[in-house]
């Protein structure tokens, strides 16, 4: 039987994720709060941010960016997109 949670992404029941996905008290608060599909989400907005920002994951300033747009994403009403950013059709 699936983990399920109280979503704090889509205000609802769904089924959790089957592992913590970031290393340590954030990564927690997303399993306990976070579901599969909202992670799915959270994965395509990431990607975005990576290529409008042009980041480079392994660099910390990166890291820290893409880690405070995490938390702001899920928790505090959250991550805005890029200036000017228009998504492809």
């Amino acid at each position: 039987m699936a983990r399920m949670v109280k979503c704090v992404l889509l205000g609802r029941e769904a089924e959790g994720l089957d592992w913590v996905p970031y290393p340590g008290d954030l990564g927690k608060r997303l399993y306990d709060n976070v579901s599969k599909e909202a992670w799915q989400r959270w994965l395509a907005h990431q990607t975005m941010l990576i290529n409008e920002y042009r980041l480079t994951p392994i660099e910390p300033k990166a890291r820290k960016f893409i880690e405070e747009e995490m938390e702001k994403f899920f928790f505090f009403g959250g991550s805005t997109k890029p200036e000017g950013f228009t998504p492809k059709e």
